[in-house]
């Protein structure tokens, strides 16, 4: 896996709290740069994007390891059956 790298302070693996509580400085006299409010709704979709995501790897994770264990106890039961310990 990847890591990005950045110079500035979001460095080490991105969270959607680390995402929410980033501090984007105002451009002076709020002239030129970026609509607050714009910056605000894109970090809160980043946010949910990153806490979909990791709810899927998790969801995926406990699947993978409910089909291990089912094939696991298959594969001890047919051994067994056919060693002529199972009735």
């Amino acid at each position: 896996m990847t890591v990005y790298r950045s110079r500035n302070a979001l460095r080490g693996p991105l969270t959607p709290a680390r995402i929410v509580a980033v501090p984007l400085a105002l451009t002076r006299r709020g002239r030129r740069g970026y609509q607050v409010d714009d910056v605000d709704a894109l970090l809160h979709r980043l946010a949910y994007e990153l806490r979909e995501r990791s709810r899927e790897r998790d969801e995926a994770r406990a699947e993978s390891r409910r089909i291990k264990h089912a094939l696991r106890s298959w594969q001890s039961a047919e051994a067994a059956r056919r060693l002529g310990y199972w009735p």
